[in-house]
């Protein structure tokens, strides 16, 4: 552990067995730097991430609070995935649209979504922005910025990486409509039909969607919920598929939620580099860390161009608007092409009108509120887990994003309790929409990206009555 890390383990220690208990004041910064004789950037570190943590909270003018005490979890869903290895075709998208089509009103608790609450989001600064930079608008600019995109965006988007280590030039990123398009775009690059690509398994859905639409096969390898992929079965399955590309996310995993340590990603990259296979990363959860520093996407350990970085402003910033990017390393000519031959160009206003916000500053301010809301509905949301759902049941502990992944008891079937909860009001994701496979039928993707309310509440005390009865066991 870092110093800081050190230092913020130890109080939550504190916090966990009950000597330090809700409502106590932890001491200054000043106070702990002299005390604990480390520097105040440590305590403020520790502080920071205790309170990523929903542990602590700041008040203004008055110091740090311990607000969170010693706290059941559900016990941790722990063991790989074993697909069989063997390629297949996919065909998912009818299950999938039914589930997305449960979350559309209002009216429904959207367990199941795949969107964090807009009331997240700073939507009336970027309105602003939107309005202002329409105004100031160059006519010539529509032409200008087709593709690759708004090149002051694109500045801006390099600015980022540069500020996590990364040297990647504004003519590197191509702007695209979300995240999704910039990942299909890649996959159309580098794959014909009847190719075999790589995924995670479970994996996220619209992957699979993605490969069903372009006629490719799928080969599934085992991911565990924690720690990503497992790097020997993929080296196994490169040696015996030779697949087009593998198709994976290395942050805050949809749907597991877990993210690779920097060395399993730096030897995942080394071994496509080994074998010149493509890695399309889906990063479009990265900046929703919980910690106190973004982790490294697999980019970062990319030297040969192979590693196809996808992100968007969708799940942290812009909701609707729409505006993703690639940094497609050798292949970006190639998506470039692709961009300009299917939809040109993102929307103009839009791609101004985010370039005029991450200008003005105050995105990272927005993003430690939104990572701080993130981890405390995350508390929640396990908590309820913990009072509603039966014995037996099993959740992941993501570090980051806004998804957990339920492994309920075997006997249960996960699209059952898909079609009852939504006669009831409430949409969650049945893991079989996951799986080439259909696969992952006992387990359940909940979304915590939404404020904690009574009706919420009431949801998962609905679903854990509803699980109990599928299985004819008991609550808790």
């Amino acid at each position: 552990m870092k110093r800081y890390e050190s230092l913020a383990e130890e109080i939550a220690q504190s916090i966990r067995t009950g000597v330090l208990k809700p409502g106590d004041r932890l001491p200054s910064v000043r106070q702990a730097s002299t005390s604990r004789g480390v520097s105040a950037s440590t305590v403020f570190e520790a502080y920071y991430l205790l309170e990523a943590r929903g542990l602590i909270r700041a008040r203004d003018r008055s110091g740090y609070y311990v607000i969170g005490g010693a706290k059941a979890l559900p016990p941790e869903a722990d063991l790989s995935s074993r697909p069989s290895g063997e390629s297949a075709p996919v065909d998912v998208s009818e299950l999938v649209f039914d589930v997305l089509e449960s979350v559309k009103t209002r009216d429904v608790v959207p367990l199941g979504s795949a969107f964090p609450s807009p009331l997240l989001f700073p939507l009336a600064r970027l309105a602003k922005s939107m309005s202002s930079s329409v105004q100031d608008m160059d006519p010539w600019s529509t032409v200008d910025d087709l593709t690759p995109g708004n090149a002051a965006l694109r500045r801006q988007i390099a600015l980022r990486y540069l500020a996590d280590g990364m040297h990647v030039h504004p003519d590197d990123i191509v702007i695209t409509n979300g995240a999704l398009e910039a990942l299909n775009l890649s996959l159309q690059a580098v794959t014909r039909p009847g190719d075999c690509v790589v995924i995670e398994s479970p994996t996220f859905y619209a992957a699979l969607q993605a490969l069903e639409r372009f006629g490719l096969n799928a080969i599934e390898v085992p991911t565990h919920p924690r720690d990503g992929v497992d790097l020997d079965a993929l080296a196994s399955t490169l040696e015996r598929h030779k697949p087009k590309a593998c198709w994976m996310m290395t942050n805050f995993q949809n749907p597991l939620g877990g993210t690779m340590p920097d060395g399993k990603k730096q030897a995942l990259v080394e071994l496509l580099a080994k074998h010149d296979i493509p890695l399309i990363e889906d990063d479009v959860y990265g900046e929703l860390y919980f910690g106190s520093k973004r982790p490294a996407p697999a980019k970062f350990f990319d030297t040969k161009g192979l590693v196809m970085h996808c992100s968007s402003f969708s799940k942290c910033l812009a909701p609707g608007y729409r505006i993703g990017w690639a940094v497609p390393g050798r292949y970006a000519k190639d998506v470039a092409r692709l961009k300009l031959t299917t939809t040109l160009s993102a929307s103009a206003p839009a791609q101004a009108a985010i370039a005029d916000y991450l200008a003005k500053g105050g995105y990272d301010k927005h993003l430690r509120q939104l990572r701080h809301a993130l981890s405390v509905q995350q508390s929640a949301m396990m908590q309820a887990v913990v009072r509603h759902f039966p014995r037996g049941t099993r959740s992941t502990r993501p570090s980051g994003g806004y998804f957990l992944w339920i492994e309920l008891p075997e006997k249960v079937d996960a699209l059952e309790i898909h079609r009852q909860a939504l006669a009831l009001g409430i949409s969650v994701a049945p893991g079989p929409m996951f799986s080439a496979h259909r696969r992952f039928g006992n387990c359940l993707r909940i979304n915590y990206g939404h404020p904690w309310t009574t009706k919420t509440e009431e949801a998962l005390m609905t679903l854990g009555r509803l699980i109990a009865a599928n299985t004819g066991g008991v609550l808790r």
